[in-house]
């Protein structure tokens, strides 16, 4: 991966989890100003978009880097950050796919699993993400 492939995946990944953390923060934290209010925050519809704009931003990232990082490494046995790039691969498809496939859900019990799915993979995708950086930084002798 070359430097500026990393600075572009690192942003898109910061824009992706803030938007989300933004989102996420207005449903479920913040409080309705009254009883008839159409959203929990007034800026909840523009953290719902900025999440769902910055989502192909952040796909086009991993696939830029998806066969000469992830998937020369998964097949090579490159050891520095292993299970936190292992884990990172494995929660991506369930993590993008459950991003989609809430907004075109029509069910709401459907719907709701999706929307599930979406918050448990995309917060072990912060974790595991924060791993993987301080394995990467600690591999290069910092």
């Amino acid at each position: 991966m070359t430097p500026a492939q990393a600075r572009f995946l690192k942003v898109a990944n910061a824009l992706i989890v803030l938007s989300g953390l933004a989102l996420a923060w207005a449903l479920y934290v913040a409080e309705p100003a009254d009883e008839f209010a159409l959203f929990n925050h007034p800026w909840q519809p523009e953290f719902l978009h900025a999440h769902v704009l910055t989502a192909p931003l952040f796909v086009f990232a991993v696939g830029l880097i998806f066969e000469r990082h992830i998937w020369l490494r998964v097949r090579n046995g490159h050891r520095a950050g292993r299970r936190s790039g292992l884990g990172l691969f494995a929660l991506l498809a369930p993590m993008v796919l459950s991003g989609y496939a809430l907004q075109i859900s029509e069910s709401l019990e459907v719907r709701a699993a999706w929307i599930w799915v979406h918050v448990i993979t995309s917060g072990l995708w912060i974790l595991a993400w924060v791993a993987h950086q301080v394995a990467a930084h600690r591999s290069e002798g910092h």
